[in-house]
């Protein structure tokens, strides 16, 4: 990840769908990708700008992919 993340921060975020499931740093590709991924779902959220953006919408991957 380019821009790392707090790990206070990290604690809190949660991946947005009901199960509300941890995330980790990375891809499943790409473990030094600027992106979250769903530690229950799969899906993969983006950070730009090194903002999460966790908008389901947004995610790639996941149920239904």
């Amino acid at each position: 990840m380019t821009v790392p993340l707090d790990p206070e921060l990290m604690a809190v975020l949660a991946c947005p769908d009901t199960h509300h499931a941890p995330l980790t740093v990375g891809s499943p590709d790409d473990p030094a990708a600027d992106a979250l991924t769903c530690s229950e779902c799969g899906r993969v959220f983006p950070v730009r700008d090194g903002i999460p953006v966790l908008l389901l919408d947004e995610a790639t991957g996941g149920p239904g992919s």
